[in-house]
């Protein structure tokens, strides 16, 4: 499986940016897809994840302005961010999960959130 997000950049504070994951290879073999962020000098955290069957969890953090959503037609992923705060800055991380737990990682899009 081979992820390639796209759609950072830089945005005011209360400003919107939706970033995309395009999927390719054995995309059958999916089930978990997700977002995580990593900002400087931070370990990397989880922002969203939505499943297969149409689950979706999302980080206290991201709850209410984050929606992450799949277009399974296109093998995308998206995520979109509203009301965004300085501490959104972060390199954020396409992740793919397939059926036996294998882990794949797109490299990621940096989103800086700075007046």
């Amino acid at each position: 499986v081979q992820l390639q997000a796209s759609g950072g950049g830089l945005v005011q504070p209360g400003g919107s940016l939706r970033l995309s994951c395009a999927a390719s290879g054995s995309i059958f073999s999916i089930d978990v897809m997700g977002w995580y962020r990593q900002a400087p000098g931070n370990w990397r955290e989880l922002v969203a994840t939505s499943t297969s069957g149409g689950s979706t969890n999302y980080a206290a953090s991201v709850k209410g302005r984050f929606t992450i959503s799949r277009d399974n037609a296109m093998n995308t992923l998206y995520l979109h961010m509203n009301s965004l705060k300085p501490e959104d800055t972060a390199v954020y991380y396409c992740n793919a999960r397939d059926i036996i737990d294998k882990n794949y990682w797109g490299k990621g899009t940096l989103v800086t959130v700075s007046s």
